[in-house]
């Protein structure tokens, strides 16, 4: 069995969640002894992962560039699995023309278009975006990314609330859906340290991530300095990839708030901490942020949308809450509770081994591929929608691709 990835970028598991996501797919394909191919327009950085190392294959593809086609035409690959909906646009056409037999995936990471729905809303309101304004969601980015969805012979999503989020407002059936949420390895609590043996606050993500820095600056000008007139002493340490001169100029140790830059080991800050706070007003998905704190028995305080997708119906570790006030006061209080701190580990636990169990889930995505797998021809005639679109997509697309590739090599 042989599976392309088309990546977006290659994977940095340490500076982003799609890019840990990336790597547990990537590993359970290694699992069933396949063989894995990524292919990327963009070029490794310092922080991406070292795929050969563990046996992957890589090249470098180019867009509206035909040479795509010998690659993928030579290659034959059973699966093909796009990592975002654009690479699915610039792709799709020539791996179908190409390539029919081959199953074609989306790797969703989480739907783009709710993501900038709910930002705008925030941008608007100043508060945690929860249902979508249809004036919002119903956007440009939108229509390009459900029609990328119902292209595909099977979309993968992490949260149970965007499966939903298809269903009700754009009518996608789960027959072309499939839900994976992440694959996590709970390690041993044993020798984790105790609540007297942490201390302060942390905040962890990517800065280029727009609902992380919408978080820092919530974190900044309301929420810590309510917790640090209750707390004087206590810290706030900011972690994040990428951080911008923007974002270290609100660093202010005599306030406590201390932006930190790249973590180099998240496990470690982790596991230091009593508290980790995520007061994100918007955003799609599962917040790797989340998933850490629980993999490290950190408590959480965060919103109803940090929380989306990610209790499996349990009860969450730590505490969610949507106001800045209310959000500083739990934070607190937690903080300050060794009894409601413990009780908050032990729900983040439970969520882990109940949600993020790796084998289950694994063998739940492997048996849905197999089972598309077998029955392609009518998987696709059942999607009569996708069959329209990429009817006219792959002709429009192959013209307007075709027309770039001349008009850049006259150029």
């Amino acid at each position: 069995m042989q599976i392309l990835i088309i990546a977006y970028v290659l994977p940095e598991p340490k500076s982003t969640g799609s890019g840990a996501r990336m790597m547990e797919l990537i590993r359970l394909f290694l699992a069933q002894g396949w063989s894995v191919h990524m292919a990327s327009p963009a070029q490794a950085t310092d922080y991406s992962e070292d795929l050969n190392a563990l046996g992957i294959k890589t090249s470098e593809i180019i867009v509206n560039d035909s040479s795509f086609d010998d690659f993928i035409a030579k290659m034959q690959p059973n699966i093909v699995l796009f990592d975002r909906f654009v690479m699915e646009e610039q792709f799709g056409w020539r791996v179908a023309k190409q390539c029919p037999d081959a199953m074609c995936m989306l790797e969703t990471i989480d739907l783009h278009c709710l993501r900038e729905a709910r930002r705008q809303q925030t941008k608007r309101t100043h508060m945690v975006a929860l249902e979508p304004d249809k004036a919002d969601l119903y956007s440009d980015i939108a229509l390009r990314e459900i029609a990328a969805i119902y292209r595909s012979d099977l979309s993968l999503l992490i949260s149970d609330y965007e499966m939903d989020v298809l269903n009700k407002y754009f009518g996608v059936a789960n027959d072309i859906l499939h839900l994976c949420p992440f694959m996590l390895d709970a390690p041993a609590t044993d020798n984790l340290p105790t609540f007297e043996q942490r201390q302060h606050f942390i905040s962890i993500g990517n800065f280029r991530h727009a609902p992380n820095w919408d978080a820092v600056l919530w974190l900044k000008q309301e929420i810590w300095p309510l917790i640090r007139a209750k707390l004087p002493k206590a810290e706030l340490h900011i972690y994040g990839a990428y951080t911008p001169p923007k974002a270290t100029a609100l660093h202010n140790a005599k306030d406590g708030f201390l932006i930190k830059d790249r973590a180099d080991s998240v496990a470690e800050v982790m596991r230091q901490a009593r508290i980790n706070l995520a007061p994100l007003r918007f955003g799609a998905g599962i917040k790797t942020k989340l998933a850490d704190a629980m993999m490290f028995a950190t408590p959480s305080v965060t919103t109803s949308v940090g929380v989306e997708g990610m209790t499996g119906g349990l009860s969450w570790g730590g505490s969610v809450v949507d106001d800045a006030q209310g959000f500083a006061d739990a934070a607190v209080a937690l903080y300050q509770q060794e009894t409601n701190w413990m009780q908050a580990q032990q729900r983040g636990t439970a969520i882990l081994h109940t949600l993020f169990a790796p084998e289950k889930n694994g063998q739940a995505l492997l048996e849905r591929m197999q089972q598309v797998m077998e029955n392609l021809e009518q998987h696709r005639q059942h999607n009569f929608t996708g069959l329209m679109l990429n009817h006219h997509h792959h002709r429009s697309t192959e013209f307007m691709s075709r027309w770039i590739e001349v008009k850049n090599k006259v150029s």
